[in-house]
């Protein structure tokens, strides 16, 4: 009777142990193809990857109508709430937008803004779209087609105050009804 001992014991664990994690770590090196090639389905059809947008929308309009010397509350309410604001730079904001989207390259920009006691020194920007430029940008289904102006007639503004007219106050000649049933007190004495 063959009765095994303690270190050949240990030492067929540990062969099979380190044939089993190499086996695995082999698999890992393939995985990534496999796995990207099943979830495409042979690239025919790819998973959807929701949009990423971050920080503030800034365009070249919003830029332009920035003038040396303004406060720092105007240049809040043209901009926005800047992204990064420093105690350790209080005399400057950045404005950092970034937007990714599947199928496009990602679009990313910076704008930078200087005070000197509290009043709008300088402003250092990327290349900045305009914003039917960048409305543009996003709407990838319609390439090409033209942004529709954004002007109505007279005719067309009375046509909508017409149709959109609020209605007059109802007559508040007679007293709201009081509730029917009495309620028990919401805690115990």
């Amino acid at each position: 009777m063959f009765i095994p001992s303690p270190l050949r014991i240990r030492t067929v664990g540990a062969t099979w142990l380190a044939v089993s994690a190499l086996l695995v770590l082999s698999a890992c090196s393939s995985a990534g193809k496999v796995g990207e090639t099943v979830s495409s389905l042979g690239g025919v059809l790819t998973p959807y990857q929701s949009d990423v947008l971050q920080g503030n929308v800034v365009t070249r309009e919003q830029v332009q109508a920035l003038q040396t010397g303004m406060p720092r509350e105007q240049v809040r309410n043209i901009l926005g709430t800047p992204l990064l604001a420093s105690v350790f730079h209080a005399d400057r904001w950045d404005y950092v937008f970034g937007f990714r989207r599947q199928g496009q390259p990602p679009q990313q920009r910076k704008v930078t803004v200087f005070f000197k006691r509290d009043a709008l020194e300088r402003v250092q920007a990327d290349d900045l779209p305009s914003e039917q430029e960048f409305v543009s940008s996003l709407d990838v289904r319609r390439k090409g087609a033209k942004v529709p102006a954004l002007v109505a007639t007279d005719a067309e503004l009375e046509t909508f105050t017409a149709k959109n007219r609020q209605p007059t106050e109802p007559d508040k000649t007679a007293p709201a009804a009081a509730p029917a049933a009495s309620y028990p007190p919401l805690e115990s004495r």
